[in-house]
């Protein structure tokens, strides 16, 4: 399993910023994917997931109106849309991938395959 994120950076409150993840390594159609973040000193929290057959997609409450999640299965890479961002989004955010063809998988621990992390930070 390979995942590489790219994006992320620096805005301003209110601002937008865009995650990819291309991956490689596995059968991207009939995976899950999703975007996890994880603030200093917490868990790993499911910001956003798509299932296999880009069916009913998941969104935290915290982002739910403002990040967009979409897939290509012909580019094998998943995007996160991130609109109108608040301080509150600024951590660093995880592509993860399972290949199983199963709804929405939102704990990290049902995830088998990670990137290597982006920087999100949103200033005030």
């Amino acid at each position: 399993v390979h995942l590489v994120e790219s994006g992320g950076g620096s805005v301003q409150a209110g601002g937008s910023l865009r995650l990819s993840c291309a991956a490689s390594g596995f059968t991207f159609d009939i995976s899950n994917m999703g975007w996890f973040r994880q603030r200093p000193g917490k868990e790993r929290e499911g910001v956003s997931c798509i299932p296999w057959n880009s069916g009913s997609v998941y969104y935290a409450d915290s982002v739910k109106g403002r990040f967009t999640i979409s897939s290509d299965n012909a580019k094998s890479t998943v995007t996160l849309q991130m609109n109108n961002l608040t301080p509150d989004d600024t951590t660093v955010y995880y592509c993860a991938n399972r290949t199983v063809m199963v709804p929405c998988l939102t704990s990290s621990a049902e995830m088998a395959g990670w990137g290597q992390a982006k920087q999100v930070t949103v200033s005030s």
